[in-house]
């Protein structure tokens, strides 16, 4: 099966080479702008498979960074991929059977201090995923979610996790990423955990949340986020 890739990205330079590199197109597209949204994806004739992987990160403490903090997060990493998806939705259901594809964060499900607004965002992108699924199923468009932790990219090498034998086991790669969209999308998995064993930690913030609390306690200055080349950790 021929597959056509669109990618899309507000630096026109940067979207152009990751195009050339998988022989796809590039789009300039500020998913915060219902009107670019709307001009990008004009002439689309269909639409198998959305993936939503826009977000950044800002560190900062409630006490100190306040309701700014939050609204950056919220605006970026939530409220624009729900307003990219509403346009796209209807295109999506014309291609069906299609899929989208949400990238929340494994901070979605374990949240860490200093990292409040991002894991707000993530937390919301995580229930707005399994609600959307349930919608959007009778119209043949499936919703999965991927959770990826910290990832190691040209911008964010993570070599201090992958440099200690006890931690290596916490970074992950962009292919893995890829495999695990691939899963939650045409694959049709609810989600997945990259790395898989970042399902662990989830679990254990839902059997045992005082726990999970103690044990985060002690490194409540860090935040987990996952580091796919936009801004985060």
């Amino acid at each position: 099966m021929a597959i056509r890739v669109v990618v899309a990205a507000r630096t026109q330079a940067e979207v152009e080479a990751v195009a050339r590199e998988v022989g796809g197109r590039a789009l300039e597209l500020d998913v915060a702008s219902p009107a670019s949204v709307e001009h990008a994806f004009a002439a689309a004739g269909r639409l198998d498979l959305l993936v939503n992987n826009a977000g950044s990160a800002w560190r900062g403490r409630f006490g100190e960074a306040g309701w700014e903090n939050v609204r950056r997060h919220m605006e970026l990493n939530f409220d624009a991929v729900v307003r990219l998806t509403e346009a796209l939705l209807p295109l999506l259901r014309r291609s069906a059977p299609s899929s989208i594809v949400n990238v929340s964060s494994t901070s979605g499900r374990v949240a860490r201090g200093n990292a409040g607004g991002y894991s707000a965002s993530k937390f919301a992108i995580a229930g707005w995923s399994d609600a959307l699924h349930l919608e959007e199923a009778a119209h043949g468009v499936h919703v999965g979610l991927v959770l990826p932790g910290f990832i190691t990219t040209e911008g964010f090498p993570q070599r201090e996790l992958r440099e200690s034998a006890r931690t290596r086991w916490l970074v992950s790669t962009p292919d893995k990423v890829a495999d695990a969209i691939f899963a939650a999308g045409p694959g049709g998995k609810a989600e997945r955990y990259v790395p898989r064993g970042y399902a662990l930690a989830a679990a254990l913030r839902t059997l045992a949340p005082g726990l999970t609390r103690r044990v985060l306690g002690g490194g409540g200055s860090a935040a987990m986020t996952p580091a796919t080349g936009h801004g985060d950790s």
